[in-house]
């Protein structure tokens, strides 16, 4: 007789509990699945905008570490810090400055900051008059402060032969790359290393034929450059001033005064200015100023070194206002074009 088969009864408990069973585990693997894609899909997809930076400063506490990645917005700044959790922990974000790019995910944006993966900062200065400026310009784009910077200037620049009114001599304008968390003693020192590698031995040479050092060179330069924004004309005017003090003649350059009495938004030096009791004021004393009056570029640095040889020893301001000026060897002729210009102040109202 031949054996028949048990069929389970659908309604019977058994059946039951493994159809319950089966259930769970579908509603289980479609939630899985629904983080996952909700996951990967932050996670994978790419940045929507361009140039955005997130700071994690020294010691920040946790929700500063969010909030700095939150800048990225809701979605990014969600899907990093969960990725973030997935893969390490908030604590692990390194300190640094990130630039995150247009395409770049969260997933890599979250293991540069727990690799410490730091993008470098550009520090750009130019037209900087202080040092104070100067400081306050790199600190602007970097972990410290300008009292800082000023620290570290004051321990780094004396033991390269600078003096702290000299200290503008030992920067050249132009872009600088630093991570974020460079100390001030290695900006220094790496600003410091750019310009002593302009100061090569021909242009080392250069500047003793002159009878000049370095740092005089500089001083010549930012004269030059406050006096003319005109670059063809710069070498003629550095011509005059090694004139004058190849002469032991007074440089008595506007400039100078200007920087004496703090203000360089002076559009006519009067007598009151002359008389300012100052170190700077190269119309009440011979030779050069103690430092530089701004920091100057490398082109008018060069300006000095190659400068043409000319008789001038006097200038004076154009009376069309071009920017130009009018050069002369002699103080009768100097006269004249000055007149001219005070004419030409007066009529514009100029005081």
């Amino acid at each position: 007789m031949a054996k028949t088969q048990k069929k389970t009864d659908k309604t019977s408990p058994v059946f039951s509990t493994r159809r319950k069973i089966q259930l769970l585990l579908l509603i289980i693997l479609l939630a899985i699945s629904f983080v996952l894609y909700v996951f990967f899909r932050h996670s994978l997809s790419g940045y929507s905008e361009d140039g955005k930076w997130i700071f994690i400063p020294e010691n920040a506490a946790e929700q500063a570490v969010r909030d700095s990645i939150m800048t990225l917005g809701d979605d990014a700044g969600k899907a990093t810090i969960n990725v973030i959790a997935a893969i390490g922990d908030i604590k692990n974000v390194k300190v640094g400055a990130y630039q995150v790019k247009h395409g770049d995910k969260p997933i890599n944006i979250a293991r540069r900051l727990l690799n410490g993966q730091q993008t470098p900062v550009r520090v750009t200065f130019n037209n900087i008059r202080t040092m104070n400026q100067l400081a306050q310009r790199i600190s602007a784009r970097m972990a410290f402060t300008s009292d800082d910077f000023m620290g570290a200037c004051d321990t780094i620049l004396p033991k390269s032969g600078l003096r702290r009114e000299q200290f503008p001599a030992a920067f050249i304008p132009d872009s600088y790359e630093f991570y974020w968390t460079a100390n001030p003693a290695k900006v220094v020192n790496t600003l410091l290393s750019f310009r002593n590698n302009f100061w090569t031995e021909a242009r080392l040479s250069q500047a003793a034929q002159l009878g000049l050092t370095p740092a005089d060179v500089a001083v010549i330069a930012s004269i030059v450059e406050e006096e003319s924004a005109k670059k063809d004309e710069r070498p003629t005017i550095a011509r005059l001033y090694l004139n004058r003090l190849k002469k032991n003649m007074p440089l008595q350059a506007d400039p100078t005064v200007k920087f004496a009495v703090g203000d360089f938004s002076l559009k006519r030096i009067t007598n009151k200015h002359l008389q300012k009791r100052s170190p700077y004021n190269t119309y009440l004393n011979l030779g050069l100023p103690p430092g530089p009056i701004r920091i100057p570029e490398k082109t008018t640095l060069e300006a000095v070194l190659t400068c043409p040889e000319n008789n001038y020893l006097y200038m004076c301001a154009k009376e069309d206002f071009s920017g130009y000026h009018n050069f002369t060897s002699s103080y009768d002729t100097h006269l004249a074009n000055a007149r001219r210009y005070q004419a030409a102040l007066d009529k514009r109202g100029i005081k």
